[in-house]
């Protein structure tokens, strides 16, 4: 298996749980995370070795990242497994998985890449790379059909995990947060180079609105690798009262608040299955940010938009993503209450159209494949 970062992991984790009720002795290797390891996976690499996204990012660690994929490659075709699942992650995975599928071995891709958005040449590379492929939102498989994929929906894993009604009370318990009172949560994203652009704007921000809202309290949940440099951005904005940062938990963060500030991303998604409003934004390299944006194919970059087919949360993108802007956002929120009541609403039927058994039915999937 291969997982490429912190929701690849936290996919595959999920996976793995399945496959392991299905199959006690199963062995799984490759490059993964934490959540991985907690159900046995053996990491040859760490999956934040091919954390990284946008174009230019990608160019600087590109030797590294060839180099990784061709000596797994190798090994893999010195000791074939009986499956290799590639979960997310698409740049990497599909080249490798095309390789190892021309040698023999079976191939299944979890996580449809986002065709649907933009790229639609890839779905020439996914039939040439995958003998199945796990979808997580249910207009996927027919689309891939149409191209000579076989799919299979499987729910999203996420809304199997997160609760229909989060209990925000516990969780603010559980960080020490105080039980009543505003809380907004800050995701700068779960990469370097997502904290490197976002995380002082973000912070930049979350000044503007304490000073129009003095009680509010923040909460950011940071992977260790990027705490100091979450750290050194909100101090070099001056946000140091009400100012809560945890290592991880960010599932408890997005249950504990009110409202959050993400960076675009499947955290998106998380925390409209959590039922919470939101601002997304993105900023990124100039040069990664024009191609991606002449490839784009719908007007929406943030997940529950893209699914609900309207902006039901603002984006804020580029230069949108300042400071002033994100700061208005937030407040236009946090002032209206019968517009998050009715987000929240909207998210809970979200919640109902993705919770399926998604361990169980990616494991149909897979044995199929296996013994097909």
């Amino acid at each position: 298996m291969v997982a490429g970062e912190a929701s690849g992991d936290l996919l595959a984790g999920l996976l793995l749980g399945g496959l392991r009720r299905r199959w006690p002795a199963l062995r799984a290797a490759g490059i993964g995370g934490p959540t991985m390891a907690a159900q046995g996976f053996e990491a040859w690499w760490p999956h934040d070795k091919l954390a990284v996204r946008g174009y230019v990012e990608v160019l600087r660690h590109y030797r590294e990242i060839v180099g990784i994929r061709r000596q797994l490659k190798d090994r893999l075709l010195r000791e074939p497994p009986r499956l290799f699942v590639g979960v997310d992650a698409p740049d990497f995975n599909l080249d490798l998985e095309a390789d190892l599928r021309a040698a023999g071995l079976k191939t299944v891709h979890f996580v449809c890449p986002s065709i649907w958005a933009w790229r639609p040449e890839r779905i020439a590379k996914i039939r040439r790379a995958c003998d199945h492929v796990l979808c997580i939102f249910p207009f996927e498989p027919q689309l891939l059909a149409r191209s000579g994929v076989r799919a299979t929906y499987v729910g999203h894993p996420l809304a199997g995990v997160i609760p229909l009604e989060p209990d925000r009370a516990a969780a603010r318990q559980s960080l020490g947060l105080p039980a009543e009172g505003e809380v907004l949560a800050i995701l700068p994203g779960s990469r370097a180079s997502e904290v490197h652009y976002l995380a002082r704007p973000f912070f930049d921000a979350a000044v503007l609105v304490q000073r129009q809202r003095p009680g509010i309290r923040f909460v950011v949940p940071a992977l260790p690798n990027l705490r100091r440099a979450i750290d050194t951005a909100a101090r070099r904005a001056g946000l140091r009262d009400g100012l809560h940062i945890v290592e991880g938990q960010s599932h408890a963060v997005l249950a504990a608040c009110d409202l959050t500030l993400i960076a675009s991303g499947t955290a998106t998604l998380e925390a409209a299955l959590f039922k919470r409003p939101m601002v997304i934004a993105y900023r990124m390299n100039a040069i990664s940010w024009h191609i991606m944006r002449r490839q784009q194919l719908q007007p929406w970059v943030g997940l529950p938009n893209i699914l609900a087919e309207d902006f039901v949360v603002p984006e804020l993108l580029q230069h949108d993503a300042n400071p002033r802007a994100l700061a208005q956002a937030l407040l236009e929120w946090l002032d209206a209450p019968a517009r998050m009541a009715a987000v929240q609403e909207k998210f809970t039927l979200l919640h109902h159209q993705l919770r399926r058994d998604t361990a169980t039915l990616a494991t149909d999937a897979i044995e199929k494949t296996i013994q097909g």
